[in-house]
């Protein structure tokens, strides 16, 4: 197969799997009780499909495009502007750790290491990032103060660690199964 052939296959595949993603975007759900606000989504899997075909560059590319489509036809306003930059760089770490474990090496104790560095890079990069980055802009630009309302230890170590820990749970389990219906098509490409 020619080189353009490869170039033009690897681009649709982009196209199609952040289409994907970005549609699985508005399907989303609560993890943690009373903090509904905190959603879980399963928009990382195309992602991921797009690791295990290609690699990590082409995994950014669709959950760079995925974003960009987020923030232009679903823009929920404040918290769409605040939150989606968080997401890329939390997602961004998930993905990296994965492509930097276990894409190099497809085996089991590989994918468990990668998945274990990728979600606890993105619990970390979601307390750092909520800590300096979110918690003082909702509550400049949204009148929401969490820090007035539930304090900011109680709201980092009560919601967000928690729930981050289980999202990365939830994204390693959700891949690997879709992995392993998936490798015998992914074996044909």
């Amino acid at each position: 197969m020619s080189t353009s052939i490869k170039s033009t296959r690897r681009l649709a595949y982009i196209a199609i799997l952040s289409a994907v993603s970005f549609l699985l975007m508005y399907v989303s759900f609560p993890l943690i009780p009373g903090a509904n606000f905190l959603l879980l989504d399963f928009s990382i899997l195309p992602v991921l499909v797009a690791l295990a075909i290609f690699d990590i560059k082409s995994a950014f590319a669709v959950l760079t495009l995925r974003t960009i489509l987020k923030l232009i036809l679903h823009n929920g306003g404040v918290g769409t502007l605040i939150g989606m930059p968080m997401n890329y760089i939390a997602l961004g770490f998930f993905v990296l750790a994965l492509g930097l474990t276990w894409k190099k090496k497809q085996t089991i104790k590989s994918y468990i290491l990668g998945s274990l560095i990728g979600t606890l890079a993105l619990t970390a990069s979601m307390l750092i990032l909520n800590y300096v980055y979110a918690v003082p802009l909702y509550a400049k630009f949204a009148g929401f103060d969490i820090k007035a309302i539930l304090g900011l230890a109680n709201y980092l170590f009560a919601m967000v660690l928690p729930f981050n820990l289980l999202e990365g749970l939830i994204f390693a389990l959700g891949f690997y199964l879709l992995y392993l219906v998936i490798k015998p098509l992914i074996a044909k490409l």
